[in-house]
Formats: C-alpha cells, structure tokens, sequence
C-alpha cells in the first residue's frame, strides 16, 4: 500500500484540518510530518469547533492511528492544553504515537524567538514566536533535545546543558526574561508526556504500509511557506512540500502515491513578506470578514486577496500534486466581482513562472470571471451547483492541468462535495 499526502498550496490557512478529518475514515494512520504548534487546522462538528496546533487532524475518528513525526518539533505544554481541551471528544493516549526522534520545543526557544524577532525591529519576520525557528536552529546545529530522550536518565544533564548555551545567545540579545515558572510548567508537561506511547515511528509507518494499511500524510503551514522555496526569508522553518513527508516521517519516496493540493477560492497570508494579489480595497476587507480571516493560531488578521494561479502552478509542480481540493469557494458567492491572476508583469516583461524575489515591483494580470449569487452551503452535488462556479472550477483546473476532486462548500465536516 502507497503513502498519500496532504498539503497546503498557498501561504497555510487552506483547511487542511477539515479536510483531513474528512479524508481519515479512507485511512489507517494519519501523521504529521513538519511544523510545530504554529499550525492551527480547524474542525468543525456537532457545533463545535476544535483547533489543532500539534495533534494530527484524524484524532478525533476511532480504529485510527494519528502519528506526530519526526520532522515535527514539539511543544509539551501546548500538547498538554490540547489535549485537554479535546479529551472529551477523543482518546488521545489510545490512538497517537509520538515520534522519538521529534525535537522539543523548550521555554528557552520560544524566549530566543522572541528576542530575535525584537532584535530585527522594522525588518522583523512576522514570527508566531511559538519558538519554532530556534529548535529547528537547535536540530541542525545537532544540541536538540527530542522526545525520546525524556527517558534517559542523563535528560536533565542534557537539558541544562542546552539551557546553559540558549541563556548565554539571550544574553547577547541583551533580552529581558523570567524562565522560573516557564520551566516548570514545561517540566510538568514532559513528566506528563511519559504516560503516552513513544516510539520509533518510522518503523511503525513502514510496517502499516508493508501489512497493507493506507497512511494519509498531514503538512502544517503551506508551501510559500517552504524554507527551500517560499518567500524567504519570510518563511517557515521546515520543509511543507511533499518531500517533506519523506523525510518528516522516515519513508522513502517510492512509497507515495496521491498528493493532495488544497488551496483557497482566494488567497491569504498571515504576517509579514511580500504577497503580489493582495488586496487594500473594500474586496480585501470583505473577504477578510466574510472569511473571518484571522489566524487560528495567533488570532492576527490575515491579509486576503484573489486566487494566484502562478502561485498555484508553481506549488502544484514542487510537489507532484495529483488531486487539487478547493476551499471557502462559498465566501466567493454574492461577490460583484471575481478576478484570477494569470501572470505577472516584471521586469518590463509578461511571465507566468514565479520570480525568485518576491519583494520586487510585481503587478499582476488578471482575468475576470462570471459571479454567482447563491448560498453553495445549500448543495450536495458537483452537477446542481451555479454553472458561473462551476466554470470558476474548469478555468483552474485547464490552467493547473489537475483536477478538482473535492470541493469545499461550507466550515462544517459535512460542507464537502466530491468529483
């Protein structure tokens, strides 16, 4: 059996966690393969919403293995608060499986994420200071602490060694702080973290495949947001293209079958870095309010704007994508007009490729299509919807050249129409 993964084709924020909850009953293990608490992917149901930051999005169906990975890093107390705040609704220590080799988040990382973005002032990144970027600087400078080493006895050498060198970088930032409470509310949650089950999950998700089981991979962020290939430097700290999930998860790349690409109607970015369709008119405010476009995580406005198929095109081809699912189209409905940027004009020139430097002049060209007024929440199938969206679906799929397998009506689990 083949390893399918789930992305997100934008700058995050495309429901993958709905999306994944909706997928999860076709799977046996879900698992996360990137990223941090700095993900938020919410789910809708029985009136009730949930967000995940670090627990994988199949967590809240039964008989299903949810696998937090090795390329994930991981923060105890945040876990311990999700946990928490879903243990009514699932059994966590039954159904997830933490990778040993997951690097964790320390106190000490999110106080250097904070004096760093404060040390960069005007030019700061637009950090979710969730300390994502310094254990990630932790793992490849190879002075990480992860998961699996909570059980060895020499854990608290380890971790004040590591404490000692991330004391001595905040005193070079000259960076005001108080560790005390931090470190023992971190201490009690990693004292808690031992009753769950930790493993070496590679060997897990390989064993699934070989017994015939199917793996549903689940990326956090999006993919603008890749270190290798997004918006540096205003990026994420990982890999979120599906390359990733090799790594992130220990399994090799003959092993992937589908890629599912999931991008919004529209497009959205949280923080700061360059963003060539944004929009500053009463388009970009409606689709922020229609939307409710403010972070899952931080809680901060998103900045909204038209769907960007050279964006699209260029994330599509990064990662193989085979199934394209669309997202928030009903925000769309009602609008008087709808636009789609096709190409950039730079450099005194037309071009449809996706330049290396964002933050130069970029205006895009657009192409105007059909609006339609009626409420998508109210359909079940493909063939009855309004034929102006569905001709919004066809214009993206004859551009991507990949189809639209699942279309997005609505916030809640059931809000899902399939090709």
């Amino acid at each position: 059996m083949k390893l399918d993964i789930l992305l997100g084709l934008q700058w995050g924020d495309e429901g993958k966690g709905k999306v994944v909850d909706f997928l999860t009953p076709q799977y046996d293990v879900v698992a996360r393969f990137q990223g941090g608490p700095n993900a938020g992917h919410t789910i809708e149901f029985g009136g009730k919403k949930f967000v995940l930051h670090l627990i994988p999005s199949g967590i809240f169906r039964q008989n299903t293995i949810n696998v937090i990975g090795n390329g994930v890093v991981f923060d105890p107390i945040t876990f311990k608060q999700e946990v928490q705040s879903i243990s009514e609704f699932a059994d966590v220590k039954s159904n997830l499986v933490l990778s040993s080799r997951a690097h964790l988040i320390l106190p000490t990382h999110k106080l250097l994420d904070a004096a760093s973005e404060k040390a960069k002032g005007d030019k700061k990144i637009g950090s979710t200071l969730k300390g994502i970027a310094p254990t990630y600087t932790s793992k490849i400078g190879r002075n990480g602490l992860r998961i699996g080493e909570i059980l060895s006895p020499d854990f608290n050498t380890k971790l004040n060694d590591i404490i000692q060198i991330h004391k001595q970088q905040l005193d070079f930032y000259d960076f005001d702080y108080s560790l005390n409470d931090m470190m023992n509310q971190w201490l009690e949650a990693v004292e808690e973290l031992k009753s769950y089950k930790i493993e070496n999950t590679e060997y897990l998700i390989n064993n699934e495949l070989a017994n015939g089981k199917k793996v549903l991979a689940e990326g956090a962020q999006g993919s603008m947001l890749d270190v290798e290939f997004g918006t540096y430097p205003y990026v994420t700290s990982s890999n979120t293209v599906a390359a990733g999930a090799c790594l992130g998860l220990g399994v090799s790349p003959n092993k992937v079958d589908k890629v599912y690409g999931i991008f919004k109607a529209y497009t959205t970015r949280v923080g700061e870095g360059p963003f060539p369709t944004e929009l500053f008119d009463k388009f970009g405010t409606l689709l922020q309010n229609k939307g409710h476009e403010f972070g899952a995580t931080t809680g901060r406005p998103r900045r909204c704007g038209w769907l960007d198929l050279v964006v699209l095109k260029y994330t599509t081809m990064l990662s193989g994508v085979t199934d394209l699912i669309i997202t928030k189209a009903d925000i769309l409905s009602g609008f008087e007009q709808l636009k789609i940027a096709t190409k950039y004009f730079v450099n005194e020139q037309f071009t449809s490729e996706l330049p290396y430097n964002l933050e130069q002049k970029i205006t895009p060209y657009y192409d105007s299509l059909k609006t339609w007024i009626e409420d998508l929440t109210n359909y079940s199938s493909y063939e009855n919807l309004p034929d102006n969206f569905k001709e919004y679906i066809n214009y993206v799929e004859n551009f991507l050249q990949t189809k639209i397998s699942l279309v997005s009506t609505g916030p809640n689990r059931k809000d899902i129409i399939e090709r």
